[in-house]
């Protein structure tokens, strides 16, 4: 029997994390944990499919800042239907993207939905999550920090 590799310390991340897809040129979008979700999800508008499978999309990457957007051309890797946290099914398009999750790199099915009225652009469900990584619920930006910390005054003694 060949021996075991041995097991790693599993990665620990918040309940929200930066996410990177290098492929498209996306650098830090805010990702919501979601352990419920069996999926994950992607905004996207502006979604046209185009011949031999391939799809087109704008990803907003800012709920405020709608200018912030990337256009995205790629392959479909199949369509389903997704129940919705209220319960609805939806038939949604989905596409296969490498993404980094802190040091980790792997490739994530993404359905391309309109989460418009969602705090959060991306959501990244048990799938993509499966493996390496251990969720903390009770903290957030475990991999990054979401800003840098603000730099204190000097204080001042008063003789």
């Amino acid at each position: 029997m060949p021996p075991r590799a041995p097991k790693q310390a599993p990665l620990v991340i918040g309940w929200n994390e930066y996410v990177d897809i290098p492929a498209w040129g996306i650098e830090r979008l805010r990702a919501k944990v979601d352990t419920g979700a069996r999926s994950s999800a992607l905004h996207v508008e502006n979604l046209q499919e185009l011949p031999r499978d391939r799809v087109e999309f704008d990803v907003i990457l800012h709920r405020r800042k709608r200018d912030r957007r990337v256009h995205v051309r790629t392959r479909i890797s199949r369509r389903g239907r997704v129940r919705s946290s209220n319960g609805e099914y939806s038939n949604r398009v989905f596409v296969t993207v490498p993404v980094s999750i802190g040091p980790v790199v792997r490739e994530i099915e993404l359905s391309l939905v309109d989460r418009r009225k969602m705090i959060h652009r991306m959501l990244l469900g048990r799938t993509a999550l499966s493996g390496p990584f251990l969720v903390d619920v009770a903290h957030r930006w475990l991999l990054t920090r979401e800003r840098p910390p603000r730099a204190k005054a000097p204080s001042r003694k008063r003789s």
